[in-house]
């Protein structure tokens, strides 16, 4: 006798394909759940490796900085001692300097011209005195050009005695001392110098 198959294949079929279209979909989206947990860790890691390596190069950064500072503080300092030593030198240089401008003075003033006033104001010096001739302001005039401290002589007036027995003229002279300059800056430079040292 013949086998008649009477159950419902075709339902049976189609629940197959259903049971198998659903483990392969569980499957797919397990497979996909897991790449995308891997893929997420891998990036997370390459984050915290980025994180560190910058602050590693901020801390270095930062030290750097200290450093920089500090040779910056290092130069300063380096700047104002070399100015203070360019300051010491200079007035150790110019110390005898109103001895070397009265010896000038007295080298260049000649016999016959008497000095009553003399007054220094920072490069400048005045002379006011009594001469016995023109001729002798004359050569005080070129000594003083010939001097090496002394420059730019000017004589303002010359003007005969008030009293008609007086022989002797009453002079203004103006002079200027060479090489003054340099020592006036370092004693306007002393100043700040004692201040910075409180």
């Amino acid at each position: 006798m013949a086998y008649i198959n009477l159950l419902p294949w075709r339902e049976a079929a189609r629940k197959e394909q259903q049971k198998q279209y659903l483990t392969v979909l569980t499957a797919t989206a397990v497979m996909s759940f897991l790449l995308m947990f891997l893929v997420n860790i891998a990036y997370n890691a390459r984050i915290d490796g980025q994180t560190q390596r910058n602050r590693y190069l901020e801390n270095e950064i930062k030290v750097l900085d200290q450093r920089i500072a500090e040779i910056r503080t290092l130069n300063d300092t380096k700047k104002n001692l070399q100015q203070r030593m360019s300051l010491i030198e200079q007035l150790q240089g110019s110390r005898n300097l109103g001895t070397q401008i009265m010896d000038a003075i007295a080298k260049s003033v000649p016999a016959g011209v008497y000095l009553t006033q003399l007054e220094k104001k920072g490069t400048a010096l005045l002379l006011i005195g009594k001469s016995e001739s023109n001729n002798r302001l004359s050569n005080l005039l070129r000594e003083a050009e010939e001097s090496e401290l002394l420059s730019s002589p000017l004589l303002e007036f010359i003007e005969a005695g008030k009293d008609n027995t007086s022989l002797l003229s009453n002079f203004k002279m103006h002079l200027k001392v060479e090489g003054y300059e340099a020592v006036q800056g370092a004693d306007a430079a002393v100043t700040p110098a004692k201040g910075g040292a409180k």
